[in-house]
């Protein structure tokens, strides 16, 4: 029999939702500043009224909510899935004011490709979109990157049960230090510091390239944000080709890195434990998938004769390849030459990757490489148990941070979440060839969605169906929150209609 929710759990779940929405109000104000700083006084009023919006509905769901209650594991993965949405709409109302988004479904795609950094894009003439919302799609990949409940929870939530709560269900399954408070400020700790050091290094890249300094470092923040947090929006239409600089593709290669590296190997990198980084089985498995995939693309590109310079085929491809594998999205080709320049082994390679994505508890999506390396472990497991005598004892373990043994659940989790991407890829490819599109075109569009890398081969623009900009916003979504929280919302529905 399915229970009916209580009262009590709708007014728990609204209660910490309207902290959510109080506190990306609050963020808001940070590009209205930006705004009127900059004289763009029509940018500025369109986050006064976003903000105002926001904080509103947010106050009056604290006030009618009002509870003392910590959240249970249901209703903290209910207020992490509906807070996804909640900000992809609240998100889209500034870019839909400024005019640049043919639709508010156009500018909802925008703010939940941010938000989940994934970077695929509907915006119209971005060369001349405002700094205050060209600075605010990048804003909300910083904050998405981070995790948006996390970041705002973790200061307003009454204890630690609760944030914890729902850090899981923001598809972080790893503590850092003792509670999750304290783990998300160390993760804004390396953010931030990060982002400081990039911006200033890429500002700087920038200015010997030519660029006026004030432009050269809004850029570079902006370009920091999205290659840390994995996300790859650029504040030009032309991504990163834009800049035709090898200098700032390299720095690029380092921070889209940085970002696809588990936060907890962040901490014992920096607490000088730089050992783990050679023993850690989510940056070996990362070694070896980079190292094997980029041969299988540099066979097909060199099939093509795209690249008739080896130098050439490298910078391109490999560029193309680790912005693909890391989650990010920056591309330094045209959309179309995906399809017209790159051979199919080339195009799979890169799919491939796409697929795999970069560690747990990083800014990355996808299917992720401490799981690839469980279901790996698993297999030789089995093979082991298949060629040893029956009355071998076979036990297999693997190093994450420390040395774990290897338990059936551990695979079993691992399997069913990567069967779970596997089969949300092929939703994504499925509704693409329904509408015409051909299957490697869905296959590339759809792994790029659902994985949150954002690279397009040409199908993701305005004038796409309606249908087909809901599938990726949903595969976006639940790619980012990796399924469980999105199951528990849909099952709270499922007992709120039928339930006794």
């Amino acid at each position: 029999m399915i229970l009916r929710p209580r009262v009590e759990d709708t007014r728990t779940i609204g209660y910490y939702l309207g902290k959510v929405i109080v506190g990306l109000g609050t963020v808001m104000l940070l590009p209205m500043v930006l705004g009127l700083a900059c004289n763009e006084f029509n940018p500025a009023l369109d986050f006064c009224i976003g903000a105002q919006i926001s904080l509103i509905i947010g106050i009056l769901l604290i006030k009618l909510c009002d509870t003392d209650k910590d959240l249970s594991w249901m209703q903290g993965m209910i207020v992490v899935s509906l807070s996804w949405l909640v900000a992809m709409v609240l998100g889209a109302i500034p870019m839909f004011l400024s005019g640049h988004w043919h639709s508010f479904l156009d500018a909802c795609f925008d703010s939940m490709s941010g938000f989940a950094t994934t970077g695929l894009t509907l915006v119209w003439d971005l060369d001349h979109l405002a700094l205050s919302h060209n600075f605010w799609r990048h804003l909300i990949m910083f904050v998405g990157g981070q995790g948006i409940v996390i970041v705002i929870l973790s200061l307003l939530v009454k204890g630690t049960s609760g944030a914890f709560k729902m850090y899981i269900g923001e598809a972080r399954d790893e503590k850092i230090l003792p509670n999750v408070v304290n783990t998300s400020r160390f993760i804004w700790l390396v953010s931030i510091i990060y982002f400081i050091l990039g911006t200033l290094v890429l500002g700087v890249v920038g200015i010997t390239e030519g660029m006026p300094k004030g432009s050269a470092f809004f850029h570079g923040a902006c370009i920091f944000m999205a290659a840390f947090d994995t996300g790859g929006f650029t504040p030009q239409s032309q991504n990163i080709l834009y800049y035709h600089s090898a200098a700032i593709e390299m720095v690029t290669i380092v921070i889209m890195i940085l970002g696809a590296i588990n936060f907890r190997l962040h901490y014992h990198i920096w607490m000088g434990n730089r050992r783990e980084i050679t023993k850690n089985i989510e940056t070996v498995a990362f070694f070896f998938s980079v190292s094997l995939l980029f041969v299988l693309v540099a066979i097909g590109l060199n099939q093509m004769q795209a690249y008739p310079y080896a130098s050439m085929l490298f910078r391109k491809g490999f560029y193309q390849f680790i912005s693909g594998h890391t989650g990010t999205g920056h591309g330094t080709l045209y959309a179309p030459q995906f399809i017209n320049d790159w051979s199919q082994l080339a195009l799979v390679g890169l799919i491939i990757a796409m697929a795999l994505g970069g560690a747990v508890c990083s800014t990355t999506g996808a299917i992720k490489m401490l799981r690839v390396g469980v279901v790996m472990k698993a297999l030789f497991q089995d093979i082991k148990r298949v060629i040893l005598p029956d009355k071998s004892i076979v036990i297999q373990k693997f190093h994450h941070i420390r040395d774990v043994f290897l338990e059936d659940h551990q695979a079993r989790t691992a399997l069913i979440i990567t069967l779970a991407y596997l089969a949300l890829y092929g939703i994504g490819s499925l509704v693409g060839m329904l509408l015409g599109y051909p299957f490697l075109s869905s296959l590339f569009e759809s792994t790029s969605a659902a994985a949150n890398v954002g690279l397009s081969c040409g199908i993701t623009q305005p004038a796409m169906p309606a249908a087909l900009k809901i599938t990726y916003i949903f595969q976006m979504w639940a790619g980012r929150l990796e399924f469980i929280s999105v199951f528990t919302l849909i099952g709270f529905f499922v007992a709120a209609i039928r339930g006794k």
